[in-house]
């Protein structure tokens, strides 16, 4: 009787493979971890820059005009940037001030986009941490507590912390205390407003007269 014997081949790497793999995974992982660290700088830029857009889009559609009212040009829509109560930091809003008291109310604001939530906080509020038991509002106003934006510098063309549009996406600043529809706030220069991070970075971002458009100095072509 002959036995035979039959040998089964065995796959598997070689310890040459294995360590080009381990190379090759290390590789990846160099590139992929600076990507997770999270830019505060440029995420609260792209915030603030796509909001001032958002407002400029709600102008633009929404088409206020009352010329049997004195003071209708007060609910221009705006971005607006406000401190919190004690000092707890900044958060913005975008409204318009339908009854021309100077602030906007919980009805006035526009909802976010991101999650269908009105923008809106009150400015004698604490927003450090008052603000996570509330649901019913977005969480995306916050920019000191999301992005550590702890201060604001108006410059240029604006004076204060808000910038509104007209019917026709037109700039306009200082509008919140008209009397009359003259366009007197009509922004003839362009406004900057500069952005300053807990950790001493800063962004800008300008508006430019005429036309309102937003953009990131710097980064003007995104």
């Amino acid at each position: 009787m002959i036995t035979q014997k039959y040998m089964m081949k065995q796959n598997a790497f070689t310890m040459l493979e294995l360590v080009f793999v381990i190379v090759v995974l290390g590789i990846l992982a160099a590139l992929a971890v600076p990507r997770l660290e999270r830019d505060l700088r440029q995420e609260a830029a792209d915030t603030i820059l796509s909001n001032i857009r958002y407002a400029q889009h709600l102008a633009l559609i929404d088409d206020k005009q009352k010329f049997n009212d004195a003071s209708w040009q007060r609910e221009f829509w705006q971005f607006k940037v406000e401190s919190c109560g004690g000092g707890s930091g900044l958060f913005f809003s975008i409204g318009s001030d339908m009854d021309h008291q100077g602030d906007l109310d919980r009805n006035e604001v526009a909802l976010d986009p991101a999650n269908g939530k009105p923008m809106f906080w009150t400015n004698t509020d604490d927003c450090s941490n008052g603000n996570e038991s509330d649901t019913t509002i977005s969480k995306n106003i916050f920019l000191t507590k999301r992005f550590g934006v702890d201060t604001i510098t108006p410059s240029g063309g604006c004076t204060t912390q808000h910038i509104g549009f007209d019917h026709l996406g037109r700039p306009h600043a200082g509008f919140s205390g008209s009397t009359q529809p003259d366009y007197a706030s009509y922004l003839t220069e362009a406004c900057i407003y500069t952005f300053t991070l807990k950790t001493g970075e800063s962004f800008q971002i300008q508006i430019e007269p005429e036309t309102g458009y937003a953009s990131i100095v710097g980064q003007e072509k995104l």
